[in-house]
């Protein structure tokens, strides 16, 4: 069901439920070769792992974890991340791709905890002036933009088209030792580590 006078493409938040858009594995094997991920991560908004199963291979200890149990292996559910005082122990950076209705909230607690934080989002997250608190901090470091446009991530059990995707991604790394303006990297996900 669309949402009267909305974007004809976009489904009403009932429709879309917990806001789930599984990143493709290409999307984390260019922020591998961008060299944002250290060896202890922490996913907060895991889904069925598709992060988390990525970055495990290339023999990152990931805590995963999510609000729901969507059955990522080794996953803790039932746990509200913008509700966490703390980090797991040895957790210094968040890489997630949470819920896009949540991802300021998201990206303001994980710098309350942890030293970096690197987000998929859209692209235009970067517009509008109600996220100026942790665009304009000077903690946003780096941008990694996507040369190409990421392959189709659609919601959690969507059995429709699966066609080209028109929305432009970056990987957005908070970091709270910095201080000044972002830099700016084109990356692309078609080579392979």
């Amino acid at each position: 069901m669309l949402d009267k006078g909305a974007n004809p493409g976009r489904h009403a938040l009932k429709a879309r439920k917990d806001d789930l858009y599984e990143t493709p594995d290409v999307a984390v094997h260019a922020l591998l070769r961008a060299g944002e991920v250290p060896a202890v991560v922490w996913e907060p908004a895991c889904g069925p792992g598709a992060i988390v199963r990525v970055l495990r291979s290339k023999g990152r200890h990931v805590v995963a974890q999510d609000l729901v149990d969507y059955g990522c292996p080794g996953a803790a559910s039932r746990i509200d991340f913008l509700m966490e005082q703390s980090a797991p122990p040895g957790c210094e950076c968040i890489i997630t791709n949470p819920p896009f209705k949540l991802a300021a909230q998201f990206v303001e607690r994980g710098l309350m905890l942890v030293p970096k934080v690197v987000v998929l989002l859209r692209l235009a997250f970067l517009e509008g002036t109600g996220r100026s608190n942790i665009l304009d901090s000077g903690h946003l470091a780096r941008v990694h933009v996507f040369r190409e446009r990421l392959p189709m991530m659609h919601r959690g059990g969507w059995q429709g088209n699966e066609s080209g995707n028109s929305i432009a991604f970056a990987w957005m790394v908070w970091d709270r030792a910095h201080v000044g303006p972002a830099t700016l990297h084109r990356i692309s996900w078609k080579t392979e580590l």
